[in-house]
């Protein structure tokens, strides 16, 4: 038996609702082309967000973790925590003013060991409907870690990037204002995307890091603008490394028939975040 055996299976139930001014703010947010009733397929990220009271935030702005019957999520004792990973479905798309109710459920609890020490890996399946129609299927891995000791690293040197390996490319500097906006819009209080003096200190990065679901909304826009909205049918990305504000971050892609191949570049050409889909 595992020490958080007793939370495989539980279930988290959520309801929120596409409202026009939502919409209109995650379009903002990541300057997405798109316009009408439909939303980009990145906008289930901003639903059904954290509402954990203020009190009950831990020291990296995380909900704290409780062994309560009540918790969703087991209380690891791991400081840092990162979606590593996610498998999404998309089987519908949600209109604006569609009434969403997702449907949480952990699916595993794995412990490892790692080059860092200990890691935690806890799968949670998500199932988003709207308006009573599944629309979105989604396989989360969260990987909780232990406290980092090593100085932060610093930035590797800067490439010039063969973009003709890639069928398509689009370039940008995600930004402190970028970064809020992403942290807000989906409720994320974690302090490694606002808070640089504890991402620095505290947690070893060399500056404010950008969220990977951030990441993989801008590569869902990259595909949306070379090949229209709701074009994907399926998509998996991982993070491999972390990406910081204020540098340039690279999204590219290529088409082999319906497969898809994005990635995102840091300066160095090194994919941050690698993902794969279909048309």
């Amino acid at each position: 038996m595992g020490a958080w055996d007793a939370w495989i299976g539980r279930q988290m139930v959520q309801r929120d609702r596409l409202t026009p001014a939502l919409l209109r703010r995650f379009r903002s947010t990541i300057d997405s082309e798109e316009r009408g009733d439909i939303a980009p397929q990145a906008i289930h990220w901003v639903l059904c967000t954290p509402e954990a009271p203020t009190a009950q935030l831990g020291i990296d702005g995380h909900p704290q973790r409780s062994d309560s019957p009540d918790s969703f999520f087991p209380p690891v004792p791991h400081p840092r925590r990162m979606w590593a990973s996610s498998k999404v479905e998309f089987l519908a798309p949600i209109p604006v003013h569609a009434e969403i109710e997702r449907i949480s459920t952990i699916a595993s609890i794995d412990e490892k060991s790692g080059s860092t020490g200990s890691l935690v890996f806890v799968d949670v399946e998500h199932e988003t409907k709207a308006d009573g129609t599944l629309a979105i299927s989604e396989r989360q891995t969260l990987v909780y870690r232990e406290a980092n000791t090593a100085k932060p690293a610093r930035a590797s040197e800067a490439v010039d990037i063969d973009f003709s390996e890639w069928d398509f490319h689009r370039t940008l500097v995600p930004n402190e204002a970028l970064l809020f906006r992403f942290s807000a819009i989906t409720f994320n209080t974690h302090r490694i995307h606002y808070d640089a003096p504890y991402a620095i200190n505290e947690e070893g990065y060399r500056g404010l890091v950008v969220h990977g679901p951030l990441t993989s909304s801008l590569l869902l826009d990259l595909a949306a603008r070379q090949f229209g909205a709701n074009a994907v049918q399926q998509f998996a990305f991982r993070a491999q490394s972390p990406a910081f504000a204020e540098e340039p971050l690279h999204l590219v892609g290529r088409r082999e028939g319906d497969a898809l191949t994005l990635a995102a570049l840091n300066p160095a050409g090194q994919a941050v975040v690698a993902a794969e889909g279909s048309l």
